[in-house]
């Protein structure tokens, strides 16, 4: 998709309005209104059979009768006459539609045939569609707005793309006050068939936007969307909030993996993968987006905050550490000039303090010197009205400082409400990011690092490859399939972590007392003793499992008293036999674990392992494949890493071969595209050099594509 597959949506030469009318306060009305005040440059077709002239221009019966090529058709009539409208733009060789009519999909069954229709006719003739169900398009540059929204849009650099047309509306009133100014806003509605990724992929290269804002309530392209977004990121940030995020399925999945993967980690893994930067509501969508389209990027995350007052500059202090950000280590020279601009009792040590009776002249000099440290990456510059304040110079001072060193970040914080007003429309007049508290924005400066990490970490990295018995798997699973089971043996996962050498404890698969005895004395006492069904999934619940057995009379009794709990307590369930496992000394504890989202395809996990996963949930995901970088990033984001490490004089642990299996997980998880769900928990972690044991494996098996 590129900016000339819906250049006629865009940027179209004539635009006709079917539903046009006279009736003041009608939608159709208003969309023709305001595509005329708008400054559209292009021929304006308004269609409506009971008009001959509105607005001052001719009016069609039909858009069959204009005798001249129109390029958008924006559609505003009754849903079920909008496919009969939407052949006739074909027909006449109308390249795009803005279909502004409900009625649709949102309404049921009814309306999702009428969609379907409607979107079998867009690509019969070829045409792109926007909607239906939705506000309409804006793109400041041509202009047009081709919305039916009361209020106008500023031109700015900001991309807006809403999945709700009602937040459009709301936006498009709020944005002026803000000062907030866009390239393009698109309201999608439906998405039958243009959705937010097209408009990503058309943004990309559109010089007149610098950064693109999205409220998404759904993503169904999960693939394409993130190999859209992480070319697009290299290019420009992307801001997505992303609402209506529920854990789906959680009652029906029974590893831990995918208890924990819910939609919510699915996106937000997602997200970091492609460098997208992802938030938590509609305002912190804005405070990234005005930060990102009139700022540069940090070079890292070396902060320096000048303030006038001392609270707010511990709280902006606190908020640095809570966010990932760093206090900037000032130069001598720099703290030298400081101490020459500022009163002796002034702290020249960041944060900088330039007191409470400080003048504008007094913040300009400050800022003067700190933006010409090498040191320093950014600046937040901290207002709080006091008696000698003088907020509106000082935003001037802000203003010229950043123009004088363009290269940096420059953040304000003006604290207050009417005595810095006059001076907070300044900033914003002249498109300088300024928030009401610290917190916010040291945490749009956060982002904007991360961003700037991401677009500095640009080469491709080498996903491993390993020797690996591909046979054996096919087997065991094309055996699950053929008896209709989708949770795997403990016997079968086992051999399944061998075929990708991945190491498990020395044992072996008994169909009866005997040929345990049997493998028990080959592998030598002690042993475990599990119980092998695919009904019986918590083992120890029904005494299904008995540790440190030493002898062939302790064996017997065990195996004895596990069958007749599992006559007892779970009678329907088939029991195969037991597992036979050598006894090992503990590890270190980490789960490793997989979860195939429906979007966005393998979510590998790692965390903290044994029984308290769930109630720690100390886990990091990513996405397959894995490369080595990305499995030590997850190892290293988890408390587990502290731990392996080393913690309090403790050995290291080997970090080496956790990534070792992560890599082989991943692998094993981009073969088999039937494997749903998988969990080794524990994995035991031992000494640095002496690898790891996968204790306990389970698989659960999907053979739906």
């Amino acid at each position: 998709m590129s900016r000339e597959d819906i250049k006629a949506i865009l940027e179209p030469r004539s635009v006709a309005v079917v539903g046009a009318s006279r009736q003041e306060g009608s939608v159709g009305n208003r969309i023709l209104t305001n595509i005329i005040e708008s400054g559209f440059n292009g021929s304006i077709y308004p269609i409506n059979p009971k008009a001959d002239e509105l607005c001052g221009l001719k009016c069609y019966r039909s858009i069959l009768e204009v005798e001249e090529p129109v390029d958008l058709a924006v559609i505003a009539v009754p849903a079920a006459i909008v496919p009969e409208v939407a052949r006739q733009a074909g027909e006449k060789g109308v390249k795009g539609l803005v279909v502004i009519s409900a009625g649709f999909r949102e309404m049921g069954q009814e309306g999702a045939k009428l969609e379907k229709d409607l979107l079998d006719i867009c690509r019969k003739y070829g045409m792109r569609m926007v909607g239906p169900n939705c506000l309409g398009v804006i793109n400041t540059s041509v202009p047009i707005n081709t919305t039916f929204a009361s209020s106008k849009a500023l031109p700015g650099r900001i991309a807006f793309l809403s999945q709700s047309g009602a937040l459009c509306s709301a936006i498009l009133d709020w944005a002026p006050i803000e000062g907030i100014g866009f390239s393009v806003i698109v309201s999608l509605g439906n998405s039958a068939d243009l959705n937010v990724i097209d408009f990503i992929e058309a943004l990309k290269d559109d010089s007149g936007t610098h950064v693109i804002a999205c409220y998404v309530e759904g993503i169904n392209e999960g693939e394409r969307f993130l190999k859209v977004a992480k070319e697009t990121s290299r290019v420009k940030p992307i801001v997505i909030f992303k609402a209506g995020v529920t854990n789906f399925g959680i009652r029906a999945v029974s590893s831990h993996t995918g208890s924990m993967a819910g939609s919510a980690v699915a996106y937000e893994t997602a997200f970091k993968e492609a460098g997208v930067i992802s938030v938590n509501s509609v305002e912190e969508l804005f405070d990234n987006a005005k930060a990102f389209a009139y700022q540069p990027i940090p070079r890292g995350r070396n902060v320096t905050i000048v303030t006038n007052a001392g609270g707010p500059g511990i709280v902006a202090t606190d908020s640095c550490e809570n966010f990932g950000l760093s206090l900037s280590w000032l130069s001598t020279e720099t703290i030298e000039a400081l101490r020459a601009i500022l009163p002796p009792h002034a702290s020249v040590i960041n944060p900088v303090d330039v007191l409470g009776d400080a003048t504008a002249e007094r913040y300009l000099k400050v800022l003067q010197v700190v933006l010409k440290d090498h040191g320093v990456d950014a600046v937040i510059v901290i207002l709080s009205p006091q008696a000698v304040t003088e907020p509106l110079k000082t935003a001037e001072a802000i203003i010229q400082a950043h123009r004088e060193n363009p290269e940096k970040p420059v953040l304000a914080v003006f604290m207050g409400g009417e005595g810095v007003a006059e001076a907070v429309k300044l900033l914003k007049e002249n498109r300088m990011p300024v928030y009401e508290f610290p917190e916010k924005a040291v945490k749009t400066l956060r982002n904007m690092a991360v961003y700037g990490e991401f677009i500095s970490e640009h080469h491709e990295e080498e996903i491993p490859e390993f020797e690996r018995d591909l046979t054996a798997v096919k087997r065991i699973i094309e055996r699950a399939r053929i008896e209709n089971r989708t949770v795997l043996l403990s016997p079968e996962t086992k051999a399944i972590m061998k075929a990708y050498g991945i190491m498990v404890p020395e044992g072996g698969f008994a169909q009866n007392l005997r040929q345990a005895i049997t493998i028990a004395n080959s592998i030598g006492y002690p042993v475990a003793l599990k119980i092998v069904s695919p009904h019986i999934v918590h083992k120890t619940d029904i005494g299904g499992v008995a540790l440190n057995i030493k002898s062939d009379y302790e064996l017997e009794n065990a195996y004895d008293a596990m069958m007749r709990n599992a006559a007892t307590l779970m009678p329907q369930a088939r029991v195969y036999g037991v597992e036979v496992q050598k006894m090992v000394p503990s590890g270190k504890e980490v789960i490793v674990g997989v979860h195939r989202d429906p979007q966005f395809g393998p979510l590998i996990m790692f965390g903290l392992g044994g029984i308290y996963v769930n109630l720690i949930k100390d886990v990091s995901f990513r996405l397959t494949p894995l490369s080595k970088r990305k499995a030590y990033d997850m190892i290293m984001e988890t408390k587990a890493y502290t731990l392996l490490r080393g913690f309090r004089g403790e050995v290291p642990s080997d970090v080496e071969s956790v990534v070792d299996v992560l890599l082989r997980v991943s692998r094993l998880i981009m073969d088999f595209w039937e494997i749903a769900e998988l969990d080794i928990n524990p994995l035991f972690v031992y000494e640095k050099g002496k690898n790891s044991l996968a204790l306990d494996v389970k698989i659960t098996l999907s053979f739906k594509r």
